[in-house]
């Protein structure tokens, strides 16, 4: 069994982050096999999203850092996902997200998830600079980057061939803060 010690978790104000464990498959599953995954490369082939969910996890074990589960504190309801990620391909390490239900739009959990996550992507990993790519018709998260700061960077090419994607470019670590 790989294990990573210590287990990497962040908590803020509503949220608590921690490292996807085999008991968040279903409701990631749930979620990536829903319309919501529209701009994300969505399906409903749940073998095609074991593969994916197996890539966040084994993301951890391969660079040490990944995408967090973030939960709501004292409940410990899954909301989604948000952190670094650098798979092999992409241009540069990436700060990404989801929203796993559209019931919890609109209440800033995404964005408090992302802040925090790219903290510690700055501050525990040394990026001097994160990315994320963008589905130009996904507009929730193009308001969300926009309002984190980031801003469209048409130098970094994204990984995706032919499919609509924009590169928005994330502050620096001391204009994030």
């Amino acid at each position: 069994m790989i294990r990573l010690d210590p287990p990497v978790t962040l908590e803020t104000e509503r949220l608590a982050l921690r490292q996807p464990a085999a008991a968040d498959w279903e409701p990631a599953a749930a979620f990536m096999t829903s319309p919501r995954t529209e701009y994300v490369g969505g399906t409903e082939d749940r073998s095609e999203v074991w593969t994916v969910f197996a890539h966040m996890v084994g993301h951890w074990v391969l660079r040490g850092y990944g995408m967090f589960v973030y939960c709501e504190r004292g409940t410990g309801r899954r909301l989604g996902m948000a952190g670094p990620l650098y798979p092999v391909g992409w241009a540069e390490p990436e700060i990404g997200w989801s929203l796993w239900s559209g019931a919890d739009e609109g209440k800033g959990y995404a964005s408090e998830a992302v802040r925090a996550t790219r903290e510690h992507a700055y501050r525990a990993l040394g990026w001097t600079t994160a990315i994320s790519y963008i589905d130009p018709r996904n507009t929730r998260s193009i308001r969300l980057a926009e309002r984190l700061g980031a801003t469209p960077d048409p130098s970094v090419a994204h990984p995706f061939g032919d499919n609509p994607c924009t590169t928005y470019r994330h502050p620096a670590p001391e204009a994030a803060a």
